[in-house]
């Protein structure tokens, strides 16, 4: 029913090939049906503690490996980092046995207060410096290494000296974390600042790719917003093209968080995915044996 189960003798992740985000209102269907999926991908914070939710998720995990994706870490932020949210992930990183673990470069939280957003860093030497630390303290305390994901954003920090790709490929490279690529936040931001998304592309060390995030987002004419409510868009497509082009087949889901469809017309959705992995895979095949 899976695409590949493959991990290296490194603990290095191998292309699991395509997947989906696991939504609650997906799980007995998916557990009734078992799609052919590569894997599936939860938001950690549902599953801390015991109980239904997590039962559900360790049935889930005996048909397919399991991507666990956080959004509460804050790890951008000056606050200290929150001691008993690392301790509930840990604890649920050695229930599941993720083959992924993953949180977003961004922060949402200051002074104890948390708020219901990703906001984007100021790209400077400080933060780089900041955020580098909390990853390897993260990372320290969960005895493992995980994947940062690129925001979208509707705002520059008049601060910022740094190119956001060039400060995403150095936390990666100084922290030894790998690179959570969500290609249609990387086309979000690159409408709403006018910059080229190729250049964010191919400015990432290409060994710390390891996930990419597909999804749809919302067009208001002069600004776009990663809202996760519509298909994938012809242009996030191409641009996916070009990521599996210039990255090879690193494993890739779909993320949808409202106007939810059926189980079914998402995995019909991530065939586009595969179609495309699958032609890019094929081409460079011909291209080595001429």
């Amino acid at each position: 029913m899976t695409d590949s189960t493959a991990i290296s003798v490194t603990g290095t992740p191998l292309p699991l090939g395509a997947g989906i985000g696991l939504r609650s209102s997906h799980m007995q269907k998916l557990l009734d049906t078992r799609p052919a999926l590569g894997w599936v991908e939860v938001h950690s914070e549902n599953y801390f503690g015991h109980g239904i939710p997590l039962a559900y998720l360790l049935r889930a995990r005996e048909l397919y490996p399991v991507s666990l994706h956080g959004v509460g870490m804050s790890v951008g932020s000056t606050d200290a980092l929150d001691l008993a949210h690392l301790g509930d992930l840990k604890s649920l990183i050695d229930a599941v046995e993720p083959v992924l673990v993953s949180e977003h470069l961004s922060w949402g939280s200051v002074g104890g207060q948390h708020l219901n957003d990703l906001l984007p860093l100021p790209y400077t030497e400080e933060a780089l410096d900041h955020v580098v630390a909390r990853l390897a303290e993260v990372q320290d305390r969960l005895g493992r290494s995980i994947l940062v994901e690129n925001i979208s954003s509707y705002l520059q920090l008049c601060d910022s000296s740094i190119p956001e790709w060039e400060f995403l490929a150095e936390v990666a490279t100084r922290s030894g974390c790998g690179i959570l690529l969500d290609v249609n936040n990387i086309y979000v931001s690159s409408v709403n600042h006018g910059f080229d998304p190729l250049t964010y592309l191919h400015a990432l060390p290409a060994h710390r790719v390891q996930q990419i995030h597909l999804a749809g987002h919302s067009d208001n004419g002069d600004h776009i917003i990663d809202t996760h409510d519509h298909p994938v868009c012809e242009e996030v497509w191409d641009f996916y093209r070009e990521a599996v082009t210039h990255f090879g087949p690193v494993s890739t889901m779909i993320e949808r968080d409202d106007n939810i469809p059926p189980l079914a017309e998402v995995v019909a959705e991530l065939d586009i995915a595969r179609k495309i992995a699958s032609e890019v895979g094929e081409n460079a095949r011909l291209a080595a044996a001429e």
